[in-house]
């Protein structure tokens, strides 16, 4: 899947260790400008997209992200998360008029 969006918010680094070895996980927020539900949270998950993420892409920054959506059954809960796969930064708009879609 993918969405348009300015990026608002990097939320902490959180860091863990599973069976599989030592993992880094963190999340971003993007504003897609809509009326209603125009703010996603995506998650980008492994030590090098974690250091990706912050390494070229700033708050404000306008990007498209490609994602994944995962869910998965823990103790009779159900868990989904967006798994942000790619992003790529977006030009901002030469003028600005009320039909374009960015915030």
């Amino acid at each position: 899947m993918i969405v348009k969006g300015k990026i608002t918010k990097f939320l902490e680094v959180l860091t863990g260790t599973s069976e599989k070895g030592e993992w880094k996980k963190q999340s971003f927020v993007i504003d897609t400008g809509d009326q209603y539900d125009n703010i996603i949270a995506f998650d980008v998950f492994g030590a090098e997209k974690v250091e990706n993420l912050t390494k070229y892409n700033k708050e404000g920054d306008l990007v498209t992200v490609e994602f994944n959506i995962k869910c998965r059954e823990y103790q009779g809960k159900y868990y989904t998360n967006l798994g942000a796969w790619k992003i790529s930064k977006e030009e901002a708009p030469e003028t600005e008029t009320d039909d374009l879609p960015w915030p």
